[in-house]
């Protein structure tokens, strides 16, 4: 290998160790903070006897409720495929559901109904992306209705 090589496999090196940096920063903050709007829900799985929230957006198609598991860290989306029994809260008010994963063409549809940036799939280091649909579960605790 040339000199002039060497230092390119060097500087090539170098810009992805910052990338991966700036991605591992940007997810760890978003993690940490979970910043909340109108359209976030606190999701509650369960595992090992314990429960975990996590904040996700909201996305709701027709009549129908999802998540999305858009980022690499994704506990919360093992967790609930687990033990598909989640608690959805949205706006104070917790409700039941079964966490259905998303597969074939309900997958396409809802991925390109709620496509993401490419500035976001850069930051977020280009996870590949997942989708939960929300089923309420019908004991009278009532469940988020669009």
């Amino acid at each position: 290998m040339t000199r002039g090589q060497t230092r390119a496999v060097k500087v090539i090196a170098i810009v992805f160790a910052v990338y991966v940096g700036i991605v591992v920063l940007f997810e760890s903050l978003l993690g940490y903070f979970q910043p909340q709007d109108d359209n976030t829900v606190v999701i509650t799985t369960r595992a090992d006897g314990s429960s975990h929230d996590r904040v996700l957006t909201l996305l709701e198609s027709g009549d129908q409720l999802y998540v999305a598991a858009n980022h690499w860290p994704r506990a919360w989306y093992r967790r609930a495929l687990e033990n598909p029994e989640v608690q959805l809260t949205f706006n104070g008010e917790p409700a039941d559901y079964l966490a259905v994963p998303v597969t074939g063409s309900e997958h396409d549809r809802v991925g390109e109904e709620f496509a993401v940036g490419l500035f976001f799939r850069i930051l977020t280091g280009f996870p590949p992306r997942y989708f939960v649909r929300l089923d309420p579960v019908a004991t009278g605790s009532g469940g988020h209705q669009g």
